[in-house]
């Protein structure tokens, strides 16, 4: 924050009072003071800089690791469906297993057949 300008009238016109030792001394001792304090914390922006590079370089390393992972992954899944596709091929329709029934219809059907319900209150489905 600057001090105001100290102004002067001189027959009726304003004009730029000339600065005094005292305004040039406290102006010198805030730069002193607020510039002590900033090389005081000068390091912290160094620290920063430093640690944001390394966080940098890590997210880039973890991302180039899951990456591949998730790329390994999908090669072994298509691997996998060619296998599958490639066996099943030879066998007839009626050989292969039926699927497996889904654990939430066996879930409704013995909830409709024992009467009994989950859920909270009691409560019957029809």
């Amino acid at each position: 924050m600057s001090e105001p300008t100290v102004w002067r009238k001189e027959n009726g016109v304003s004009t730029p009072a000339t600065p005094s030792m005292a305004v040039y001394s406290e102006a010198m001792n805030k730069f002193s003071k607020a510039a002590t304090a900033f090389m005081d914390h000068v390091h912290l922006l160094n620290e920063a800089r430093d640690a944001f590079q390394m966080a940098m370089t890590a997210s880039a390393s973890l991302r180039n690791s899951l990456d591949s992972g998730d790329q390994a992954l999908r090669s072994l899944m298509t691997q996998m469906e060619q296998v599958v596709t490639t066996h099943l091929e030879g066998v007839p329709l009626e050989k292969r297993k039926p699927e497996a029934p889904k654990a939430e219809a066996l879930k409704v059907e013995a909830i409709r057949t024992n009467r009994d319900s989950t859920v909270p209150g009691g409560k019957c489905l029809p």
